[in-house]
């Protein structure tokens, strides 16, 4: 065994049936061993001083020690050495106030077999009495292949975060580079549509209105991507959020279209969340846009509400558009992904992706209720968090 193994508690040997804890006839006895032998998991019966009485075979498969060599030892020696001395402070501990711990619930700790090898365990610690003599049992299992795992999901967790970073980084770049010869030719194309429309021929006059608009429409992507990478560049820290005053803002930034389309916004009462405040503008703005976007041949309705939901605020934009077809619910927040033709509604296909990123940035998660033709609710949550606290302290 390990270092323990050479040292001894009590009787140096014992069999099993001999150090036997428990009372009862030789039927009750045979049923308890056969319920032991049976366990998934391996089986280890201490008295109160830590020495080993029972185990059952699983521990010596686990252990890689036949049985009378682990029978009378301490069953520290089960243990690496460096868990050893705070195992023996933590055992002195539970012996003077045994309670069952069930499995999981006590510190990390790792198994010592036979050859050296360790593995990570999960112990779960029953006490009981018999004959006026106090015993522990300690269920132990190998948690090798959890642990395992558990790192590669994290590991992969770790790669993907990596990919996503550099991907965030690529498209600011790109991005970021991209607008200055992009405002260049831009320029230069809005120049020859102004000096020369209307001097060459019609198909001359198409060519250059296809490149002007070519080039605005590449340059809004662009601008749209960069409003994508910085949500988690360019991040604030949370702060307590007023939603109405959020929701004021995005209306003011969006005065023109508000005008031009006659919609009428209304809303709740609407609370205070932890938040980055410009992000949470941006996230209402785009969804307000939306909704102005694609309404319907009445004038745009657009009701803003929330309400307690468990641990978080459910956000609800509804609006009186055109509606969405359920089977594109999930496919209208992937970036660049539009349902309708270029010609029909201006757009990048960025504004809802955009939403939905800043939204789990927040914690929360966004969805879409929607039947064509009856319009569309927009709906997301956010922790409630301390900021219902602040609220409340600062009416």
């Amino acid at each position: 065994m390990a270092e323990s193994a050479h040292h001894t508690h009590g009787p140096d040997r014992a069999s099993p049936e001999s150090r036997s804890p428990l009372p009862g006839t030789d039927v009750g006895e045979t049923r308890f061993r056969k319920l032991l032998e049976s366990a998934p998991d391996a089986i280890v019966i201490v008295d109160d001083a830590g020495i080993i009485e029972i185990i059952n075979q699983k521990t010596e498969e686990l252990f890689g020690y036949p049985r009378d060599e682990l029978i009378g030892k301490s069953v520290d020696g089960l243990l690496p050495a460096r868990f050893r001395g705070h195992h023996a402070q933590s055992r002195a501990g539970y012996t003077a106030d045994p309670y069952r711990r069930p499995m999981g619930a006590g510190m990390d700790l790792f198994g010592l077999r036979k050859d050296g090898s360790e593995f990570p365990a999960e112990i779960s610690l029953s006490p009981m009495e018999s004959e006026g003599k106090r015993h522990v049992t300690a269920i132990i299992r190998d948690i090798s292949d959890r642990k395992a795992a558990e790192a590669a999901l994290k590991e992969h967790a770790a790669a993907l975060a990596r990919s996503n970073n550099a991907l965030e980084q690529f498209a600011y770049v790109a991005s970021h580079d991209l607008q200055e010869p992009l405002r260049m030719v831009t320029s230069y194309l809005q120049l020859l549509s102004r000096r020369y429309t209307g001097r060459l021929d019609a198909d001359a006059d198409e060519f250059i209105g296809y490149a002007v608009d070519g080039a605005t429409r590449m340059r809004n992507l662009i601008e749209d991507l960069l409003t994508y990478s910085r949500v988690t560049r360019k991040a604030k820290e949370f702060v307590p959020t007023d939603c109405t005053t959020v929701l004021k803002q995005a209306a003011r930034n969006l005065e023109l279209a508000v005008e031009e389309s006659g919609a009428v916004i209304t809303h709740d009462e609407l609370p205070t969340v932890m938040a980055d405040d410009i992000q949470l503008v941006q996230l209402f703005q785009n969804l307000i846009s939306n909704a102005i976007k694609y309404r319907s041949a009445a004038s745009p309705e657009i009701h803003i509400s929330a309400a307690r939901q468990n641990n978080d605020w459910l956000f609800r934009f509804r609006d009186n558009g055109i509606g969405i077809d359920p089977r594109f619910n999930e496919r209208i927040f992937e970036i660049f992904k539009t349902l309708h033709p270029k010609h029909q509604f201006v757009g990048t296909g960025i504004g809802l992706a955009i939403c939905q990123r800043i939204v789990e940035r927040h914690g929360g998660r966004i969805w879409v209720d929607s039947i064509p033709g009856h319009g569309s609710t927009f709906c997301f949550t956010l922790p409630r968090g301390d900021a219902e606290n602040f609220s409340e302290q600062h009416r």
